[in-house]
This record gives structure tokens, sequence and C-alpha cells, in this order.
């Protein structure tokens, strides 16, 4: 059973940066692709950001030219970068393996960790 555990989240003002990990424990971390998603409050979760297992990437619009995802296979660890911070990135942000050698596939959520924009 696959563990995610998502950290690095918190307050910050607009304009501000974060960094988030997510450390993955039960798979060979390398095969998969790994996204990031988030939630806002009344919203549905949605695509942020994915990372191939041969480290090609995608970005939401709302996102491109902010945020930059990362993987660390070593450390079975995928990142998110996020620069320019507004108050509509606001949400619970969650990562998940999207992809894995046979195909589309997601594991069980972790708890996520809290982005708050905000002055």
């Amino acid at each position: 059973q696959v563990q995610l555990v998502e950290s690095g989240g918190g307050l910050v003002q607009p304009g501000g940066s974060l960094r988030l990990s997510c450390a993955a424990s039960g798979r060979i971390f390398r095969l998969y692709g790994m996204a990031w998603y988030r939630q806002a409050p009344g919203k549905q979760r949605e695509l942020v950001a994915s990372i191939t297992s041969g480290y090609s990437t995608n970005y939401v619009d709302s996102v491109k030219g902010r945020f930059t995802i990362s993987r660390d296979n070593a450390r079975s660890t995928v990142y998110l970068q996020m620069d320019s911070l507004k108050p509509e990135d606001t949400a619970v942000y969650y990562c998940n393996a999207d992809r894995g050698p046979t195909g589309p596939i997601s594991w069980s959520w972790g708890q996520g960790t809290q982005v708050t924009v905000s002055s």
C-alpha cells in the first residue's frame, strides 16, 4: 500500500513562494508519473501539474510560468515550487500518481497540505 505524505504548505503573502514536497513509499517510484492537485473550498479537485517517469512536465494554464514540478527518484519525492503566488492559489494541495507502467493509476490520497495566500 502506497503512502503519500505532503508537506511544505503555509500562509504566504501574494507574490510570495512556497515549495511543497510529497514523499511516497511502497512502490518503485521512478516507474510512475506523478502529479499535484489542489482543492479549494467549495470546488472540485483539479490537476495543477504533472511529471512523467521520463521527466516531461505539464501545467494547468493558470499556473504556467509560476509553478515548477520536479522529482527526485532517489528520495521517492515529488516537489512543487510555487512562485508569484496569488490569492486564487489558496487550496489544499495533494499529490498522487497519475500513470504507471501499465496505464493510468491513482493511489490512496494523503492528507494534503494547506496553502493560504493572503495579505
